[in-house]
């Protein structure tokens, strides 16, 4: 205890340390022999006392600043697992949605090349009748679908006014394409 106080003693900047320093090994030295009085029943002198004072206040903030950082990491520590858990959530949402996104596309894709199939089987006639009765953009789409033989077969049987106008979304549905 004695070491410990010589050397923050020691380590004070100005004479007065140093001349703290030197009386109190001075008085170490005195009380070494026969006669020895144990340390701590010394009264410290009075700069001595407020500077012990000094640094037991210093030591009780230290202690209440490590235990408040201390607790700052945990909160900091728990408030890291949230987060992973919470991103890991998101990543599956996501992937959930993406797999949905996926088969709701398939299965649209899907519907139109069924249908278009069945518009390929009917007979010219009768799915030309159908395409007469149709928007025209939607009529393109699926002629735009069907094989070149059925389409063909079904632009004979359209009246020649409703396959110019089919004719004429198929040719511009393109057109605002980049070109390379």
């Amino acid at each position: 205890m004695m070491l410990f106080l010589l050397s923050a003693l020691a380590r004070l900047s100005g004479e007065t340390g140093q001349a703290i320093a030197r009386e109190i090994s001075e008085m170490t030295e005195e009380t070494s022999g026969e006669g020895h009085v144990p340390q701590s029943c010394i009264p410290p002198e009075d700069g001595i006392a407020d500077l012990l004072h000094d640094l037991d206040l210093r030591q009780v903030r230290l202690e209440a600043r490590e235990r408040h950082i201390e607790d700052r990491m945990q909160a900091l520590n728990v408030a890291q697992v949230a987060y992973e858990a919470n991103i890991e959530r998101l990543i599956a949402a996501e992937n959930a949605l993406q797999a949905t996104m996926s088969r709701s596309s398939t299965a649209a894709e899907d519907d139109l090349t069924r249908l278009t199939s069945v518009y390929e089987n009917m007979k010219p006639k009768d799915a030309a009748a159908l395409f007469e009765t149709m928007d025209n953009e939607f009529a393109a789409g699926f002629l735009g679908r069907m094989r070149p033989d059925a389409a063909a077969a079904v632009f004979a049987g359209l009246e020649p006014e409703t396959a110019y106008r089919i004719s004429i979304v198929l040719a511009g549905r393109n057109a605002n394409a980049p070109r390379e």
